[in-house]
């Protein structure tokens, strides 16, 4: 599979859907909510959200699109959405290297060794954390439920849009259909950097406030086995690329 590519378009296209969002929050309207939610933005009758993201030409659009999906009806992000604007894969990677690093040296009597994040690391390897990445955020968008049955063919379809890659497309509809397991989600870590690396991205797509999302992260460091001062760092990371 090729995940990496796909993975840094869903990850840069996040600042377009956050400016298009911002732009529509300020100048009306409860009305993407009223129009229900996913329907409602993809509809685009108010000439913003995703359906003008979806009508624009190349990959960016269609990657907002599919990110849009994931992020649901969710435009009132505190930090998390906003982070997504930090810049693609190569820069969650170095959120990743910045948290552990800061970790490492608070560490008092702990060896210290270079953070492997994915920025630094050869092709075959950023390829085994890309695709665990995207194991993550496809898990942290069904956090809230909003993923049902339409949700989970609208998003299929996006995806089959972005690549042709039909290997990738059966694993993420395999994904999309399984039942929400942090544990499941948690196996695909191999390495303490891609724990990190798939902690960051979650905590980028749920909101925090929202008891089913804030529980499911609080499992999900608990199943990748997070020290409790790296997961403060690591979501401290993520609040500081929002500012």
């Amino acid at each position: 599979m090729n995940t990496r590519g796909l993975l840094d378009q869903l990850l840069k296209s996040g600042q377009d859907l956050l400016q298009n969002q911002a732009k529509k929050s300020s100048t009306n309207t409860p009305s993407a909510s009223a129009a229900g939610g996913l329907g409602g933005l993809l509809g685009g009758s108010n000439g913003g959200g995703l359906g003008s993201l979806l009508s624009g030409a190349g990959g960016g659009a269609l990657a907002a699109g599919a990110m849009g999906l994931l992020l649901g009806n969710k435009n009132a992000r505190k930090f998390g959405g906003k982070a997504l604007a930090y810049g693609g894969l190569a820069a969650l990677g170095v959120l990743a290297y910045k948290a552990y690093g800061n970790w490492q040296a608070q560490q008092n009597n702990a060896p210290q060794s270079e953070p492997q994040t994915l920025d630094r690391l050869p092709e075959q390897q950023a390829e085994l954390h890309s695709q665990a990445i995207l194991k993550a955020l496809v898990a942290a968008a069904k956090a809230d439920g909003h993923v049902d049955e339409r949700e989970r063919n609208l998003i299929e379809g996006e995806f089959v849009k972005l690549t042709p890659d039909q290997e990738l497309q059966h694993w993420l509809h395999a994904e999309l259909n399984k039942p929400l397991d942090p544990a499941d989600v948690a196996r695909a870590a191999s390495t303490p950097e891609m724990a990190a690396e798939m902690y960051i991205a979650s905590v980028m797509l749920v909101d925090e406030e929202h008891f089913m999302e804030r529980a499911y992260l609080d499992e999900l460091a608990r199943q990748l086995k997070l020290d409790p001062g790296l997961k403060t760092e690591l979501e401290l990371q993520v609040r500081q690329a929002s500012v």
